[in-house]
């Protein structure tokens, strides 16, 4: 038995192409405000990747990018402007942020009809309640959800465990297999028996930032598991290759089908970030979102 690999690319762009068409029959153009601040070399190769390809399905890219000694104060007046620009229809801010400024002060300052990151206090609610269709859901945990639909239809009455607590990935991921009706194990650092929990359950959602972490042993044979982890190792002679969260090769023999590292979560977490900000102008158009299941 070896598992089916969930392309992450393929759905990535048939998402896109969803954006693309839909765009179009707008009257207006989306836009999508990314303010980077500093000079962090992989905050700045994301940026280039999410303006490109939101230019490419019709979406306005705005890059902000500010120098690092950009103060608190001065990074929120940016924001301001933002909240209140009519072309911009999405605002992210790239994280991390430089040490001397409150990361939370700057999520809560940005609209949240405009925060298509889904980190804003209100989105966070509105997913916790079961509300998710009236904010924005983050988009690695949006994308996750969206391929465990697409290659296992309904979740409902699932046994799936989150690895991680994160309010990015394994929090707003749990609440989402929730709001499917499975149930849900919530697994972290002071977990007991790990390996044991994983494998009683069905979808397993690995998104820890240990690399291989996750053995072939822990998973029932026939599981989902959804890597999320994105760990960068460098070889003795100097090779850099990114490798996940989960022993591939070794869940690979055992699960049911298993997103790859490169090339799984990653492109549908961008994919997820264009779909929120076209639903943005939906919104502000006054004209109701698409259902962005990528079976629909």
């Amino acid at each position: 038995m070896s598992a089916r690999i969930i392309d992450g690319v393929a759905h990535a762009e048939a998402l896109r192409a969803r954006v693309r068409e839909t765009v179009a029959r707008l009257n207006v153009s989306p836009g999508l405000a990314v303010v980077l601040v500093g000079d962090d070399p992989a905050s700045q190769v994301y940026v280039r990747t999410k303006s490109r390809q939101a230019q490419a399905v019709g979406i306005a890219a705005m890059d902000h990018r500010l120098p690092a000694t950009t103060t608190e104060v001065e990074l929120l007046a940016v924001i301001a402007r933002l909240n209140v620009d009519p072309a911009v229809h999405g605002i992210l801010v790239q994280l991390p942020l430089p040490a001397h400024i409150v990361t939370a002060n700057v999520l809560r300052a940005i609209d949240p009809a405009k925060d298509v990151d889904g980190f804003h206090p209100v989105n966070v609610g509105l997913l916790a309640t079961g509300r998710s269709e009236d904010g924005f859901t983050p988009c690695t945990p949006l994308g996750c959800l969206l391929l465990l639909k697409e290659t296992l239809g309904d979740l409902a009455g699932r046994d799936a465990i989150v690895l991680g607590r994160s309010m990015i990935v394994g929090k707003p991921m749990a609440q989402l297999l929730l709001n499917e009706n499975c149930t849900v194990t919530v697994a972290h650092s002071r977990t007991r028996d790990l390996a044991d929990r994983c494998r009683s359950a069905d979808i397993v959602i690995a998104a820890v930032g240990r690399p291989g972490m996750v053995r072939g042993d822990w998973i029932r044979p026939g599981a989902t598991v959804i890597d999320v982890g994105i760990n960068r190792l460098v070889s003795a002679d100097g090779k850099s290759s990114l490798v996940g969260d989960v022993a591939f090769e070794e869940v690979f023999a055992v699960a049911g089908a298993l997103t790859p590292v490169p090339g799984g979560v990653g492109p549908m977490t961008i994919a997820c970030l264009l779909a929120n900000t076209a639903t943005a102008a939906f919104r502000s158009a006054g004209v109701d979102s698409p259902d962005w299941s990528l079976a629909a």
